[in-house]
């Protein structure tokens, strides 16, 4: 092993080392489902806010949002980043605050007990389909993370794929299995921050390297469509395709995704005070415009280092930023451990997901199946044994999905994004914001929703043209549609659920 892979290895092993020791600190808080779920509703409004962008950002911004941009230009990597921008904006705006109120009123701790609580559904069955879809979609997004630390190593060391990611893995469920919801959202400050200075270093050193950004853009002007928001570069062609007005809101369509997001809603729900959410709302917007535009920058400056000659060309486009980093890293020990922290940045946003994923899996599958469904008498010691039980079993599952070192991140992160955005969006903005809505409207959308992004991915989109769309728009529809079109045909809620509608309305702070 090389001297500068030596000195990767450090950073990333310390990095490692801090976060399995956050979940031992906050392994003796732990005395109750609400405390390992939500943290005891204390996370401060820092905290909250990057833990929740830092979740919600995963693998794709350091791995799948620069590669889209290095193979095909501005156009597909723009218009999502800017899309999931207007989500973030929005979803901090008009969802977080009285999400808080709500699910703190009715006491919810996960997501399908509130939509269970919000509708009471005395049967259950919203939340046991909420629990289904969760892990249905959080599932195959856990593998992408897993998938991209195998990736990762793989690439700096010539480890074995499978071996580096079940031992990533390995690292994540322990920290999460011990610490719980505190340690994953103070682990995950943490690695927003290791992010942040991640890519910061490395569009630095990429425009110095590439010439100056004024190069950069020379180069990228030798592709046809590479700068345009209007057109695309095709890499199989060489040529420049039209991108027109649908395919590009199809792709803003990903920020309809946050309203469903199941990790990043829960921290909406755990803030300690519900007046500081405006300062975590700031916080948040502030961070993902800075780290989609950097992120995006990266991808077409990569392309400006193997333009010059300074890089080779990358047979898989989403390793851009781990081939800049080791760049960095032949410039001597301080760079090379410079390169281990970025490179420990990939770590942070692939753990600071899949912890928040196995949590809320694992969560619904013990709080919303086993115990709110199946056996309500459990006592608060035999429910946390089996919370922890449910997380190994669920990544273990997700594990075996990421065997193959072929998948691509971008690709299984979409289709989950897709999932939770259709299957849970229309059914959170109607639960708080329409008091007509009925548990049987919120069925209909849940269901109509998450099977609509099967059915048009796998069917409908094959047809080409205008059908090749990303399925969470059609999707997102469909769901919205049932709930309104159900709701309206059922019985109107009861006044009791209509007075706490309006007693949640009505509260200011």
């Amino acid at each position: 092993m090389t001297q500068a892979n030596i000195c990767i290895m450090i950073s990333i092993i310390l990095y490692l080392v801090i976060v399995l020791g956050i979940g031992v600190w906050y392994s003796r808080s732990n005395k109750t489902a609400d405390d390992f779920y939500l943290g005891g509703r204390k996370l401060g409004p820092f905290v909250t806010a990057m833990s929740a962008e830092a979740s919600d950002m995963s693998s794709y911004l350091l791995m799948g949002v620069p590669g889209l941009a290095y193979l095909t230009g501005l156009a597909d990597a723009s218009w999502t980043a800017i899309g999931l921008i207007i989500g973030t904006y929005l979803n901090w705006l008009i969802v977080a605050k009285k999400l808080r109120h709500y699910s703190n009123h009715i006491g919810a701790v996960t997501i399908p007990a509130f939509f269970s609580e919000r509708f009471r559904d005395k049967s259950r069955i919203l939340s046991v389909i909420s629990a289904v879809v969760i892990i249905i979609f959080f599932v195959p997004y856990t593998a992408s993370g897993f998938a991209a630390c195998g990736k990762l190593f793989n690439s700096l060391f010539g480890a074995d794929y499978l071996i580096a990611m079940l031992v990533c893995a390995g690292v994540i469920i322990l920290y999460t299995m011990l610490g719980g919801f505190m340690a994953a959202s103070t682990s995950d400050f943490l690695q927003s921050i290791i992010m942040t200075i991640a890519l910061i270093i490395v569009l630095v050193y990429g425009v110095v390297n590439a010439g100056g950004m004024g190069q950069v853009v020379e180069n990228a002007k030798q592709l046809p469509g590479y700068l345009s928001l209007s057109n695309t570069y095709n890499p199989d062609t060489g040529n420049s395709e039209v991108y027109g007005w649908f395919r590009s809101c199809s792709m803003l369509a990903w920020g309809l995704g946050y309203f469903g997001m199941p990790h990043i809603l829960l921290r909406f729900m755990a803030i300690e005070d519900a007046k500081k959410l405006k300062l975590s709302r700031r916080v948040a917007s502030i961070w993902v415009v800075i780290s989609l535009g950097v992120a995006v920058l990266i991808g077409i400056i990569g392309m400006g280092l193997v333009s010059n000659g300074v890089m080779a060309p990358l047979a898989d486009s989403e390793r851009v930023l781990i081939e800049i980093s080791k760049l960095i890293s032949q410039h001597g020990v301080i760079a090379a451990l410079i390169a281990g922290v970025i490179l420990a940045g990939i770590l942070a946003a692939t753990m600071s997901t899949a912890d928040s994923q196995l949590l809320a899996a694992s969560s619904s599958v013990s709080q919303n199946i086993v115990k709110e469904k199946l056996f309500p008498n459990l006592s608060e010691e035999t429910t946390m044994i089996i919370a922890r039980f449910t997380l190994v079993a669920i990544a273990i599952v997700a594990a075996f999905i990421a065997r193959d070192p072929n998948s691509s991140v971008f690709g299984i992160v979409s289709f989950a994004w897709a999932g939770f955005g259709a299957a849970f969006g229309p059914v959170m903005l109607t639960a708080l914001f329409w008091k007509r809505t009925t548990k049987w409207g919120a069925l209909a959308g849940m269901i109509a929703g998450g099977a609509m992004v099967f059915i048009w991915k796998y069917g409908i989109a094959t047809l080409g043209g205008l059908f090749a769309i990303y399925e969470l728009l059609p999707a997102f529809i469909t769901g919205l549609i049932a709930i309104i079109v159900v709701s309206l045909l059922t019985k109107a809620p009861e006044q009791e659920i209509i007075d706490e509608f309006d007693a949640v309305t009505a509260m200011k702070d």
